[in-house]
């Protein structure tokens, strides 16, 4: 048995070499994942066992004070953390973050925050001697980051930069469009009406984008009587889809811009006897918990890869902090449909009356 001047003694980097049999050199390579390539895979991951077993924790202070760092980084978001998306980034984030040793410090701005705002939550973080920033945006949108954030290594969260120098992380809004419509059009549908957002930003283009693309693949011209923008709120689902009915257009199936939307499509098609999904089917977009699952039947949708695109920033992030030279691109995070029981192959004997049939 240990005795208790054993157990207090903090397990040092020292002992951790000692007991895998490398150097100290190696330990620390090893242990801060260092991009370098001196420590390999099977080494790497003998060490990391050695370190858990020996309740390993490196001293922060003692490295920051070595290497100017403070293991910390910055995420700086637009009431993100106010919104039904917001833990999935996080919780990428603070992983990642947790892989590598990093601290996530959150500071939650204010969507309508004008560039001194901006500026000044930039500074708040830099205050606090973060190593580098993830800058997230509430909507898929093009921004102008305060130029602050051009001081430490920074990568931006749905949004692109508009000068051009940050990394960023954005959801493949066309790709993520164009899987649901192909769902659609794989179970026979060919009366697809898409129901879109009114606003002019990168989604409802792109998801219109991505309505066209498939169509076009499967070589079915679009109908403007299927077509149709209204507000993205449960109340812009239910009047675009009684356009939709009133205009003649007869879908057999609904692709709503958001989950929100997909609530007033389903109100509007009960108030005219259309079964869901016997009689239309329908899909939305986003995943944004819990309307999916508490609609019923459930709805089928395309989920945001959130927690892809925290953890994505923070191990981009990461690698620029091992390395000065290093550089990343922006990429386009796909987005994967979540199959529930809102859709099934269009009801051939159903009436075009605008009710069910018997």
């Amino acid at each position: 048995m240990r005795s208790i001047s054993e157990v207090a003694r903090r397990v040092g980097i020292k002992d951790v070499a000692q007991e895998a049999g490398v150097s100290l050199t190696t330990v620390s390579h090893a242990l801060n994942d260092s991009l370098n390539g001196r420590v390999n895979a099977e080494t790497r991951e003998r060490i990391k066992e050695v370190a858990r077993r020996l309740n390993y924790h490196p001293n922060r202070l003692a490295r920051g004070l070595r290497t100017n760092s403070s293991g910390m980084i910055g995420l700086l978001t637009e009431e993100i953390a106010t919104t039904p998306h917001a833990g999935r980034i996080i919780l990428g984030a603070q992983e990642a973050a947790s892989r590598h040793n990093l601290t996530l410090a959150i500071i939650n701005a204010a969507l309508q925050a004008d560039a001194d705002e901006r500026r000044n939550d930039v500074v708040a973080l830099l205050d606090r001697h973060v190593d580098g920033i993830i800058y997230a945006t509430v909507y898929h949108d093009t921004v102008t980051p305060p130029q602050e954030l051009l001081s430490v290594p920074a990568v931006l969260i749905g949004a692109t930069d508009r000068t051009g120098k940050l990394p960023s992380v954005v959801p493949d809004e066309r790709q993520g469009a164009a899987d649901a419509v192909r769902d659609l059009l794989a179970v026979g549908h060919r009366r697809i009406a898409f129901l879109n957002g009114c606003e002019d930003v990168p989604a409802t283009r792109g998801r219109l984008l991505g309505y066209h693309d498939a169509m076009a693949e499967a070589g079915v011209p679009v109908d403007p009587r299927l077509q149709a923008e209204v507000e993205s709120e449960a109340r812009g689902g239910y009047a675009g889809t009684m356009r939709l009915l009133e205009q003649g257009g007869d879908p057999t199936a609904i692709f709503a811009y958001n989950d929100r939307m997909a609530m007033g499509v389903y109100r509007a098609l009960a108030e005219r006897r259309r079964r869901i999904p016997q009689d239309v089917s329908v899909i939305g977009f986003d995943d944004q918990a819990p309307i999916p699952e508490s609609l019923f039947p459930g709805l089928t949708t395309v989920a945001l890869p959130h927690y892809e695109m925290g953890a994505w920033a923070v191990e981009t992030l990461a690698t620029l902090l091992g390395d000065e030279a290093a550089t990343a691109d922006s990429v386009l995070m796909p987005c994967r449909t979540v199959q529930r029981e809102s859709i099934a192959k269009p009801h051939k004997t159903r009436a075009r009356t605008g009710t069910a049939a018997s």
